[in-house]
C-alpha cells in the first residue's frame, strides 16, 4: 500500500513478520529472459501469447469452474491447509517448486556448456586435422589449448556460481502458507499442490492458484499476456467458463504479480506443471535477441573469424607456391588459423564478468545477470525515486491537523484506525502512525471498534479505506491517501464542529495549508470519513464518494547523511541523477535542496500526457525532477532517455517501479523490494544507498576495462602477426616459424592473458562511463597491429644478415630467434597498451598479471637454451642475440608509447 503523495516503495514495506524476499523463484538468467520476452512493453505491438495445450488447459479450466468444496476434496486438502506429513509426502511426489530451466546444471552439463563455443569447436577440428596428418605435437598443443580454455572457464564460472548461491541463500524467497492450521512463511520451493496460500499487494504468484477468497484482488498478467492493465480476480466465475485458462477470473498464474488487494488461494500446480513452466519449456530454444553487449562481442568475434578465414588461405597459397611443400604449408596455415582464433575470448569475458560479480557482492551488490555489469559501467543517467534513496526511509509522524492546520487528536484517531485495520501492503507511513499511536497510549481506542470491510490501496486511486463500527453506531468509512486523490471524493470539510460544503474558496484554503506543510519537507496524507447506513457492512470503490475531509497527517523523512557526497561522486563519475517520484513536487524540491542536488526544472506527471516524443525527449534531458509520476509515465520516460542515446539505470523497489525496471538498460532494486521489482531488476542492492551504487558503477567500469584490454590486445596482436607471416612467407626460402612453434607461442601467450581479469585499472577509466564501441577496436587494431611487424622485420634482418640464418640448413636458428622475439613482444604489448600511461610510471599492473607475464617471459628465454629445445625443434641462441633483442624490444616499447600519445590526442584512449 502507499499513502500520501508517493506510491509505495519496498524499503517502506515491512512485510509480515519473518518474511524475507529475493529473486529466488526466477533467479536464472535464462528464465529471466523468458520473463522479459513475455512481458511486452506498453505501447508496443501486442502479440497474443502461445496458448496452453489442450492437455494442460483441461485441468486448469476444471479447477476454475469447481466449487470450493469439490476443489478441496479433489486436492485432498482443507481451508486450514495441509499438515506437515501430507506436505512432505507431496513434496516427494511432485518435487520442488522450481522451473526446470532454473535448476543448477550438473557438473558435466556445465563442463559441456563451457566447451561448446565456436572457438573451441574450431580448435578441436584443427587438432583432429593435425592428428590425421601425423602432426602429433601440434595436435597435443592445440588440444592443450582447448583443455586449458575450457577448464579455466569451468573453474571461474563454478566459483562465481557458488558465490552467488551463497548470497542467494542469505535472502530466500518465502510465501505465506497455511500448514498445520497456522500461517507460516515457507520457501517457495516447498509449495505443493493442495497448499493454501495468502496473497497481498506486491507478491509474486508462487504457483498456479485457484482463488478461494479475494478482496479487490488485481493481478498483473503482463508477463504472460502482454496486457498492460491488471485484471481483477474473484473466488467464483461471473460468467460462462472461458475457453482459455488465461481468461479465467478465478485463476492466478506463476510469474504474475499482485498489484493490489488480498486473497486466499489453493495451489493447483507447481514447477514445470504450471502454465508458466510449460511455456518456458516451449520457448527455451529461443532466448530472444542479444543485448548490446552480447551483440558487440559477437561482432568482434566474427570479425576475427572472418579475418582468419581470409588470411589462412593466403598464407597457405604464398608458402605453398614459394616453398613447394604444400603439406608443410597447410600445417603452417592451420597454425596461423589457431593463432588468429580468439579462443580465450569466451573465457576472458566470462572470467572478467564473474570476477566483477564477486567483487560487486563485496560492495553489497548482487548481480543477477552478468551482462548487466557492463551496462552498469556504461550508465550515464540514473533515474531513482526519492524515498529511501535520498532520504533515510525512517518516517516519523510530525503533525496531525484539521483542514485548517490546527492540531487535531481526532484526525490521528481516524488515521490510527485506518492503518491498524487495513490488511493490504503496509508501508512506513502506516508504521509511523501505529508507533505514534502507541506512544500516545491510544491502542485502547482500537478495542472499541470492529472492522467490517476495506477497500485496498491501488496506484490508480492512491488511497485506501476501511469500514469500522463501534457498538450500535452506524458504520464509519475512513479513507486516507494522497491529498489530491482524497479531495476528489470529498464533498464537505470539517471546521470545528461544523461540516461545511467544499467550495472553491475552502478548497483553495485547504491546498494552501497542505502546501505549507509540503514546503517544510513534510509528506502530507489526507484523512476523510463518511457515515454509512446502519445495515451496510460491505463497501466498494463506489462508496468512496461524498466524504468529509477531516484533516491531515504529515510525516518527516530526513535526508541521509551519505546522499550529498554520493551525488557529488556520481556527478564526478559522469552519471546524471534524475528523480522520478510519485511524491509531491514541493516535498521533492525541498529534499533536493537539502542534499545539494541542483534542480533545473520540475515536471509533473500530468504534463507528460499528450506530449510527442520530440518534446518529451527535450523535457527528459532538461529536467532534474519528475514528480507525481505514474508507473506508465516512469517507463515512458526511461525509454525516451534510452532512445536519446543514454545508457539508463533505474533504481526502484515498489510495485509501480517494475515497468521502468524492465525498460532500463540496467534495472536496480534492493533485497527488501517487492517480489515483482526484484524479478524485473538486473542487480540487487543489499543496502539502498547511492554510495553503494556508486561503488558498483566503478566496479562495473573496472570489469569492462579489463575485458576491453584483452579484446584490443588480441585484435592488434593478431593483425600484426599476419603481416609478418605474409611478408616472411613471400621472402624466405623456409617457414619463418614451424607450426609447432606458433602453437606453443600461442598457448603461452594465452596463459599470460588469463590473468587480465585480475588486473588493476587506471582511475581515468573509472571516472567516466565506458561504452561498448566495436568500431574503436577496429581502429585500434589498424594503428597498433602493424607496429610489431616493423620489429619483426628488423629481427628477420638481424637473423638473416647478422647471424647467417639464411638457408634451409640454418632455419632452426632463424625460427628460434623469431620465436623468442615474437613471444616477448606479444607479452610486452600486454603491459604497453593495458594503460595509456607508461608501464614504468603511475599505472601498475595487478600482481596476477605481472606474475603470469613474468613466467611466460622466463619460459620464452630459457626454452631454446634448455634440454627441451630439441623436442620443440628449437636451438640455443648466441648470447649477443639477447643484447640485440633487448634493444629491439626497447625500441618497440618507445614506438608504441609514441603511438599511444598520437592516438590518444586524435581519438581518445578509450
Amino acid at each position: 500500500m502507499s499513502l500520501g503523495t508517493e506510491p509505495s516503495t519496498a524499503a517502506s514495506r515491512p512485510k509480515r513478520a519473518g518474511r524475507r524476499h529475493t529473486w529466488g523463484l526466477f533467479s536464472s538468467r535464462k528464465l529471466l529472459r523468458h520473463f522479459r520476452r513475455l512481458a511486452l512493453p506498453v505501447g508496443h505491438a501486442q502479440l497474443r501469447p502461445e496458448r496452453a495445450s489442450a492437455e494442460q488447459a483441461a485441468p486448469l479450466l476444471q479447477a476454475a469452474q469447481q466449487d470450493e468444496a469439490s476443489l478441496l476434496q479433489r486436492f485432498g486438502t482443507q481451508l486450514a491447509g495441509l499438515d506437515a506429513t501430507q506436505a512432505a509426502q507431496r513434496l516427494r511426489e511432485h518435487g520442488a517448486n522450481e522451473i526446470g530451466q532454473e535448476r543448477p546444471l550438473r557438473w558435466y552439463e556445465h563442463l559441456w556448456a563451457c566447451y561448446r563455443n565456436p572457438f573451441n569447436l574450431l580448435l578441436s577440428l584443427l587438432a583432429l586435422v593435425s592428428y590425421f596428418t601425423q602432426d602429433l605435437k601440434a595436435a597435443v598443443v592445440i588440444g592443450s589449448m582447448v583443455v586449458f580454455s575450457t577448464a579455466l572457464r569451468f573453474v571461474q564460472e563454478a566459483r562465481s556460481n557458488h558465490a552467488a548461491e551463497k548470497l542467494r541463500a542469505m535472502v530466500q524467497s518465502r510465501a505465506t502458507v497455511l500448514r498445520d492450521a497456522r500461517a507460516q512463511e515457507l520457501p517457495l520451493s516447498q509449495l505443493v499442490p493442495g497448499d493454501i496460500v495468502q496473497l497481498s499487494a506486491g507478491d509474486m504468484i508462487p504457483a498456479d492458484l485457484r482463488v478461494l477468497g479475494a478482496k479487490d484482488l488485481f493481478v498483473s498478467q503482463g508477463a504472460l499476456t502482454g496486457e498492460s492493465l491488471p485484471v481483477e480476480k474473484f473466488a467464483q466465475l461471473r460468467a460462462a467458463a472461458p475457453r482459455e485458462p488465461l481468461d479465467c477470473e478465478t485463476l492466478c498464474f506463476m510469474g504474475t504479480n499482485v498489484v493490489s488487494g488480498a486473497a486466499t488461494a489453493l495451489v493447483i500446480a507447481t514447477a514445470d506443471q504450471t502454465y508458466f513452466g510449460a511455456l518456458a519449456q516451449r520457448v527455451a530454444a529461443s532466448n530472444g535477441a542479444a543485448n548490446a553487449f552480447q551483440a558487440g562481442v559477437n561482432r568482434l568475434s566474427w570479425l576475427l573469424i572472418r579475418f582468419m578465414l581470409v588470411m589462412s588461405p593466403l598464407v597457405l597459397i604464398i608458402n605453398g607456391v614459394t616453398k613447394h611443400d604444400w603439406l608443410e604449408a597447410f600445417l603452417f596455415a592451420l597454425s596461423i588459423a589457431v593463432g588468429l582464433t580468439p579462443e580465450m575470448l569466451p573465457m576472458i569475458v566470462t572470467a572478467t564478468l564473474a570476477r566483477g560479480a564477486v567483487a560487486l557482492s563485496r560492495q553489497k551488490v548482487i548481480v543477477k545477470r552478468l551482462d548487466a555489469i557492463q551496462n552498469l559501467g556504461a550508465m550515464d543517467v540514473l533515474c531513482t525515486d526519492k524515498t529511501g534513496t535520498l532520504t533515510q526511509d525512517r518516517i516519523a509522524l510530525q503533525r496531525h491537523t484539521d483542514a485548517q492546520g490546527r492540531e487535531s487528536a481526532q484526525v490521528l484517531d481516524y488515521a490510527l484506525l485506518n492503518s491498524h485495520y487495513q490488511t493490504g501492503l503496509k508501508n512506513l507511513l502506516d508504521v509511523a502512525v501505529l508507533e505514534h499511536g502507541a506512544a500516545d497510549q491510544q491502542p485502547p481506542l482500537l478495542d472499541q471498534y470492529q472492522k467490517l470491510d476495506e477497500i485496498p490501496f491501488d496506484f490508480e486511486r492512491r488511497r485506501m479505506s476501511v469500514l469500522v463500527a463501534r457498538g450500535a453506531e452506524a458504520p464509519l468509512l475512513i479513507c486516507k491517501g494522497a491529498v489530491e486523490e482524497v479531495l476528489q471524493v470529498c464533498a464537505n470539510v470539517r471546521d470545528g464542529e461544523q461540516e461545511l460544503p467544499l467550495d472553491a474558496a475552502r478548497l483553495a484554503q485547504i491546498r494552501e495549508v497542505a502546501g505549507k506543510l509540503n514546503g517544510e519537507g513534510l509528506r502530507v496524507v489526507g484523512v476523510a470519513t463518511r457515515t454509512l447506513p446502519p445495515a451496510q457492512h460491505a463497501v466498494t470503490r463506489q462508496d468512496e464518494a461524498q466524504l468529509t475531509l477531516q484533516g491531515y497527517i504529515a510525516f518527516l523523512d530526513p535526508p541521509k547523511d551519505s546522499t550529498a557526497p554520493a551525488l557529488r561522486a556520481l556527478k564526478d563519475s559522469g552519471v546524471t541523477v534524475k528523480i522520478l517520484t510519485g511524491d509531491n513536487e514541493r516535498v521533492t524540491a525541498q529534499v533536493c535542496r537539502q542534499v545539494g542536488l541542483p534542480v533545473t526544472r520540475i515536471v509533473l506527471g500530468p504534463e507528460l500526457e499528450g506530449l510527442d516524443e520530440t518534446r518529451l525527449r527535450a523535457l527528459a534531458e532538461e529536467a532534474t525532477v519528475f514528480a507525481r509520476m505514474t508507473p506508465a509515465q516512469k517507463e515512458r520516460l526511461v525509454r525516451c532517455l534510452h532512445q536519446a542515446g543514454h545508457v539508463v539505470g533505474f533504481l526502484g523497489d515498489g510495485i509501480n517501479d517494475a515497468p521502468a525496471l524492465r525498460a532500463a538498460d540496467v534495472g536496480i532494486s534492493v533485497d527488501t523490494a517487492v517480489d515483482i521489482a526484484k524479478e524485473a531488476a538486473d542487480l540487487i542492492l543489499l543496502e539502498k544507498s547511492l554510495m553503494v551504487l556508486h561503488a558498483g558503477v566503478r566496479e562495473g567500469r573496472r570489469t569492462f576495462a579489463n575485458m576491453l584490454k584483452y579484446i584490443k590486445l588480441t585484435a592488434s596482436s593478431n593483425f600484426g602477426n599476419v603481416f609478418s607471416v605474409l611478408i616472411a612467407g613471400a621472402l624466405l626460402p623456409f617457414l619463418p616459424m614451424l607450426p609447432l612453434h606458433l602453437l606453443v607461442q600461442n598457448l603461452l601467450y594465452d596463459f599470460s592473458q588469463s590473468a587480465i581479469p585480475f588486473d588493476s585499472v587506471d582511475e581515468e577509466f573509472l571516472s567516466r562511463p565506458q561504452h561498448w564501441q566495436p568500431e574503436d577496436v577496429s581502429r585500434f587494431m589498424l594503428h597498433f597491429g602493424p607496429l610489431s611487424s616493423i620489429f619483426d622485420l628488423i629481427t628477420f634482418a638481424l637473423l638473416w644478415f647478422g647471424y647467417g640464418a639464411s638457408t634451409p640448413a640454418t632455419q632452426s636458428l632463424f625460427q628460434s630467434g623469431w620465436f623468442v622475439e615474437g613471444l616477448l613482444s606479444q607479452t610486452l604489448i600486454v603491459h604497453l597498451i593495458r594503460s595509456r600511461a607508461p608501464p614504468w610510471a603511475a599505472s601498475r599492473p595487478g600482481r596476477p598479471l605481472l606474475l603470469a607475464t613474468a613466467a611466460v617471459v622466463l619460459i620464452g628465454l630459457t626454452l631454446p637454451q634448455s634440454p627441451l629445445a630439441a623436442y620443440f625443434k628449437l636451438q640455443a641462441l648466441p648470447g649477443s642475440y639477447f643484447i640485440c633483442l633487448l634493444v629491439i624490444l626497447l625500441a618497440y616499447a618507445a614506438l608504441v608509447q609514441a603511438m599511444k600519445g598520437a592516438y590518444t590526442r586524435r581519438y581518445g584512449w578509450q
